[in-house]
């Protein structure tokens, strides 16, 4: 049995997201075009020096880690210079069933072993579980994740979009530790940080997140990791500002951008780097050209007041 992992050791403190992967998801197949920009998306992930690659079993309905596997059989020797992750739980609506998340032992087992077909790997170094389910059995759960590292088929576990007490009551029963959180975490998905700057006002009711999950992932090592880091380019020129705080925003990031001598995409990602919580944002891109303007982030430390400006701006009113 492998060791755990007791911290990440990914270059630059960034993910890269493989949801792009495989074409489109109402596509049963991957077509020639979506393999060939699926490979040219990875080798410039791989140019960038990116080692941390995510994955979900849903992504592109399995047709990400397919093309993902594919890929790693014509790169011998890749597997053991890179880590990877994925996740199940979360189940589609189908002819039987509504849409629900499943943290039973035996569909955690069933998707473990499909996403390690589809990867064409013998482990995953991370496994996480998806999203809460209200139906959570903790022991249960934890049986099944203690006997697939047994086996030597994952080597550690993570989860996404958990709070405090999800983490808390999963950790009580479990024998390893929670290596991972993934929140959607952005400059402009800020209710993480509205939530403690306005804690005793009337104001913090409005930008509910989770209190304390932060400050929960520091005190305990769980890594946190940022889904929708880049918030589908809203600040890079991927989608246009609405709001004036938007493109207060957006204007700033470009002056910035001058300023440090970066790309748009470094300001955005470096803000979430600034944290002390050492967030690891998630590139969801697959184009090569924002694959290497969001590799810069790694070069630039924003000043105190650069990364103020930039949160002041986002919540488009000075801080109380």
């Amino acid at each position: 049995m492998q060791p755990l992992l007791t911290t990440y050791p990914t270059a630059g403190a960034m993910v890269f997201g493989c949801m792009g992967l495989g074409g489109d998801w109402n596509v049963p197949d991957i077509s020639a075009d979506a393999r060939r920009l699926s490979y040219q998306a990875l080798d410039s992930a791989l140019e960038q020096n990116f080692t941390l690659f995510d994955h979900a079993d849903i992504y592109t309905r399995g047709k990400a880690e397919q093309v993902f596997g594919d890929y790693l059989a014509l790169q011998p020797g890749l597997r053991e210079k890179i880590l990877i992750q994925t996740k199940c739980a979360i189940r589609f609506k189908d002819d039987e069933a509504v849409g629900r998340y499943d943290f039973s032992a035996g569909y955690i087992r069933q998707q473990v072993e499909l996403s390690l077909r589809q990867l064409q790997c013998g482990y995953i170094d991370v496994l996480l579980l998806h999203r809460p389910d209200p139906l959570m059995d903790v022991y249960e759960v934890a049986a099944v994740l203690d006997a697939l590292r047994q086996e030597g088929k994952i080597r550690n576990v993570g989860v996404s979009n958990f709070g405090v007490p999800q983490l808390q009551l999963l950790q009580s029963a479990m024998t390893q530790p929670i290596l991972v959180n993934q929140l959607e975490m952005s400059l402009a998905k800020i209710d993480w940080l509205e939530q403690n700057v306005l804690t005793g006002m009337t104001e913090g009711a409005s930008h509910f997140f989770g209190y304390g999950t932060v400050e929960y992932c520091q005190q305990h090592q769980v890594q946190i990791q940022a889904w929708g880091s880049l918030a589908q380019g809203l600040f890079t020129g991927g989608k246009a500002p609405q709001t004036p705080a938007q493109q207060q925003t957006a204007a700033l990031v470009l002056k910035l951008a001058a300023l440090y001598q970066c790309s748009p995409e470094a300001i955005v990602l470096g803000w979430l780097m600034r944290h002390p919580a050492g967030i690891q944002p998630v590139i969801g891109t697959t184009n090569p050209a924002r694959i290497k303007a969001c590799a810069e982030a790694r070069n630039i430390q924003l000043s105190r007041e650069h990364w103020y400006a930039l949160y002041v701006a986002s919540r488009g009113q000075p801080l109380p």
